[in-house]
């Protein structure tokens, strides 16, 4: 199995939803018809991200607001005191159905609503996405459609031609960027006080006082203890547990932590891969959608004609990744993922996640609004980590955990940067810099190279165009062969852009179409 892409090209000069520059943005697409985990894998290595099937990389030194690609390291990850109440405030709900009122003075930084239009969407307009299988050679458009037919026997035909829609429905929809997009309710809700919210934090913190002073006083007299055994008689086999509860708890422990018998709530998260062929993806496909268009209305006020079921499919549910497994691989294989929050029986929220060869790589999510006061976006985003960290016990290379772009001139995007320690990606090196290092440089310029070495160059250039490989009148070639049969100058700048963006290894390994 082969990537099958077609490269769009440059588009610069359009609207950015970050900055509102009407001109602002520059990036480069393709049209991805299939592709495998491992050249995904190298691609978002590279700066490029995905959206339903259309895969698109920003122009750094050009682009109004330069998107950089972030990376968590979860093998290292510690909660923050802020992550930690949001696992604590899960906890509380599903033990005793408490509703944490207000937010408290600590209580993580969220993205806001508008985060969720700010995306890299209008990069997906009306002449990107007419790159719809009419436009590839006969041959391939059968082979292709072919397998579309098998993956979707149960989805309706005329969703795949309905390709074209407004650029209102792709500013909203078109891009994975931000991943996160919880509403903060910093309004208090009718029928209370303002004022309420601040007792509970107050006395939470006293709490907390109390539980500290009198853990010291504890320790002090099992040390005194601990002094008089040492001279009377060996020490207890007690004492390891005792070192053991002066250790932080682990994010697994506060997420996991055991509840009781007549827990008020059960939450289950399950993971379905993205097919219709799966029965529990097409069970539970009907409900997954109702949830999301909840959300589009509530959170982004769409009319309920923008967010239909086709919309819905091809930017939630179409992936070009396909289906892959490895012995050393994890169980679950690789591919495109719905993390479901099943609450009591019911999905309360979707993370759309990619299992990729190296990490678990953030796309998405959607939540019932209902359930806002549960800060499901940094939930969800801590249980994405803790699952990376499942995956690597298995398969030891799957180490990080990727949440798509860091847009450090945006105020409301940073938040990316809370999960800790992360990277960022040279944008001319595409090696990974810690963002503590990335910081300074980016509070005096936009547009930054992260790689301290002036000497260093891209690595994985395309250093040979020719071994480029092309698909072309129904055959593999590569591009040194192809090139003797063109007569537009226009073509080999094309291509040769293309292979510069996507670096020596993709180019060799992925089918360029060309048309």
């Amino acid at each position: 199995m082969a990537s099958v892409v077609e490269y769009k090209g440059l588009r610069a000069g359009y609207h950015c939803g970050y900055c509102d520059s009407e001109e602002g943005k520059a990036s480069c697409g393709m049209w991805a018809h299939s592709m495998t985990a491992q050249d995904y894998q190298d691609l978002i290595d590279r700066g490029w991200r995905r959206s339903g099937k259309y895969v698109y990389k920003p122009v750094m030194n050009q682009t109004c607001c330069p998107q950089y690609t972030i990376r968590c390291r979860p093998l290292q990850f510690q909660p923050s005191k802020s992550h930690k109440k949001v696992l604590k405030k899960m906890l509380k709900f599903l033990a005793k159905g408490e509703i944490s009122k207000g937010n408290c003075e600590d209580e993580p930084m969220e993205p806001t609503t508008e985060d969720a239009v700010a995306g890299d969407f209008a990069l997906i307009n009306k002449l990107d996405i007419q790159c719809d299988l009419t436009t590839l050679s006969d041959d391939l458009r059968e082979s292709l459609e072919s397998e579309e037919k098998q993956k979707r026997k149960s989805s309706k035909r005329e969703e795949s031609s309905e390709l074209i829609q407004s650029q209102d429905i792709e500013e909203k929809l078109g891009s994975g960027e931000p991943s996160r997009s919880v509403k903060v309710h910093t309004v208090p809700k009718p029928g209370k006080g303002a004022d309420l919210s601040k007792p509970p934090c107050r006395k939470a913190k006293e709490i907390r006082k109390e539980r500290k002073r009198l853990k010291l006083m504890q320790q002090n007299r099992a040390g005194e203890l601990e002094g008089l055994q040492a001279q009377c008689e060996p020490p207890s086999s007690s004492s390891p547990p005792k070192a053991k509860s002066n250790q932080p708890k682990s994010l697994e422990d506060l997420i996991f932590e055991s509840l009781p018998e007549n827990a008020s709530h059960k939450l289950e998260v399950r993971l379905v891969p993205v097919s219709f062929e799966d029965p529990e993806f097409k069970s539970s496909f009907s409900q997954s959608f109702s949830l999301y268009v909840k959300y589009q209305m509530a959170i982004h006020q769409d009319p309920p004609d923008e967010c239909g079921k086709t919309e819905f499919t091809r930017f939630l549910c179409s992936s070009p990744l396909e289906a892959e497994t490895s012995p050393n691989g994890p169980d679950c294989g690789y591919g495109s993922f719905h993390q479901q929050y099943w609450l009591d029986g019911k999905i309360i929220a979707v993370g759309v996640i990619d299992i990729l060869p190296y990490c678990v790589s953030s796309v998405y999510l959607y939540y019932d609004p209902d359930y806002s006061f549960l800060s499901l976006g940094v939930y969800s985003a801590l249980r994405e980590i803790a699952f990376t960290r499942q995956l690597h016990e298995k398969t030891s290379q799957l180490s990080y955990y990727y949440m798509g772009f860091y847009i450090h001139s945006c105020p409301k995007m940073k938040y990316k940067g809370q999960y800790r320690p992360s990277d960022l990606l040279c944008p001319e090196t595409y090696v990974w810099v810690p963002i503590e290092q990335c910081l300074p440089s980016l509070d005096n310029s936009k547009y930054c190279r992260f790689n301290q070495d002036p000497e260093a160059v891209d690595e994985g250039r395309s250093k040979e165009p020719d071994r480029l490989q092309v698909f072309y009148k129904k055959a593999i070639m590569p591009y040194g062969v192809y090139k003797k049969q063109q007569k537009d100058p226009r073509e080999e700048a094309t291509v040769l852009q293309y292979a510069s963006l996507v670096g020596q290894a993709c180019s060799e390994r992925m089918l360029l179409f060309r048309n």
